[in-house]
């Protein structure tokens, strides 16, 4: 009996079509890691262009609120993970040979 491969749940791609580790296409953790980085780095200019359109009344007060919260909770997140990823790394290296 032929077992069916498993579906993802978003873009109903098999599992078997997913790029492996080794592949030129597959992107990994570097290329997750240079977007989220990326996107900090979209939110902390965006709060800036909030707060001179506000500073030149051309953007409402809530609205560049909005976009500092956004770049303060984006920029805690980025801390946890740079922190967890900190500990893993700490946790690593006291390993025994």
């Amino acid at each position: 009996m032929p077992i069916d491969p498993l579906t993802l749940s978003s873009g109903g791609r098999s599992i078997t079509s997913l790029p492996k580790a080794g592949d030129e296409g597959a992107g990994g953790f570097q290329s997750a890691l240079g977007k989220m980085l990326d996107g900090i780095e979209k939110t902390s200019a965006d709060a800036n262009t909030a707060v001179t359109g506000m500073m030149e009344k051309t953007t409402d007060v809530h609205e560049a609120m909005i976009a500092l919260q956004r770049e303060d909770l984006t920029f805690q997140l980025s801390m946890q993970i740079r922190n967890k990823f900190v500990t893993a790394y700490q946790d690593i290296m006291r390993m025994p040979i």
